[in-house]
């Protein structure tokens, strides 16, 4: 139904929390031009102490939907339907406005919001920019060019698109690094990885990241697992080294 290639990052979007200690009120007004949303009930849900808690929930009546009320926190949470997480939101004070069609997810109005969904959106066209090379080798050899000349042209303009992505995503979680985007987008970043561990990217976002980055829950429990799992990768190849040696004898 709804198509957004962030869809990968959100189990962790969703399960990061921020407290602060003023008192917010939120208010969502909510559009949608997806017909089979209609009648069906939307439900605002976040992770607490392990369990998924509902904090708001409304009606699509005639495409619209309305939910208002009291946060003591600043905190990621995802819309869902049912079972289905539609899009992250930060709940935070202000009105939020939410837009969803069958090819765009929206949430505006609010300072973190705005910064999100700017955020998703330039990491999106950036992923179809590189998707795009692969169509772009297709044209080029129909072209006749020399298939040497275009893994080589291609392999360059990919390396740069990659590099332009890392260092948006690396710069935006350092510019965001004391709110919840900083934390979210860090474990979005290391989702993309097989398991925990400990990258050049990651070591160079740690060096100047605040007590506070480093103490959320999810980023200090990921740091833990990537540092063991760094370890035991040390160990097997020190193994493999020792029974290489041995053999050689």
């Amino acid at each position: 139904m709804i198509r957004m290639s962030v869809n990968r990052i959100l189990p962790f979007l969703l399960l990061l929390v921020l407290f602060t200690s003023c008192n917010r009120k939120y208010k969502i007004e909510g559009s949608s031009s997806v017909a089979s949303l209609d009648g069906k009930m939307l439900f605002l849900k976040t992770l607490q102490d392990g369990q998924w808690v509902n904090v708001d929930s409304a009606e699509v009546i005639h495409g619209h939907f309305k939910m208002k009320g009291r946060a003591d926190s600043v905190m990621m949470v995802t819309l869902y339907m049912d079972h289905e997480g539609i899009m992250p939101l930060v709940l935070e004070d202000g009105k939020i406005v939410i837009s969803i069609s069958n090819t765009q997810l929206i949430a505006k109005g609010t300072p973190l919001n705005d910064k999100l969904y700017e955020f998703i959106d330039k990491r999106n066209s950036l992923e179809v920019k590189i998707e795009e090379l692969e169509r772009k080798e297709a044209r080029m050899v129909l072209d006749g060019v020399n298939l040497d000349d275009v893994h080589g042209q291609l392999a360059k303009e990919g390396e740069t698109l990659v590099k332009e992505m890392n260092d948006y995503v690396r710069q935006f979680i350092v510019d965001n690094f004391e709110n919840v985007l900083g934390p979210s987008v860090f474990m979005m970043m290391c989702s993309t990885l097989p398991y925990p561990v400990m990258t050049p990217q990651i070591e160079d976002i740690m060096r100047t990241a605040p007590l506070s980055f480093k103490e959320d829950k999810l980023v200090k429990d990921y740091l833990t697992k990537a540092k063991e799992n760094m370890q035991l990768i040390e160990e097997q190849k020190r193994m493999k080294q020792n029974a290489s040696a041995g053999g050689q004898k």
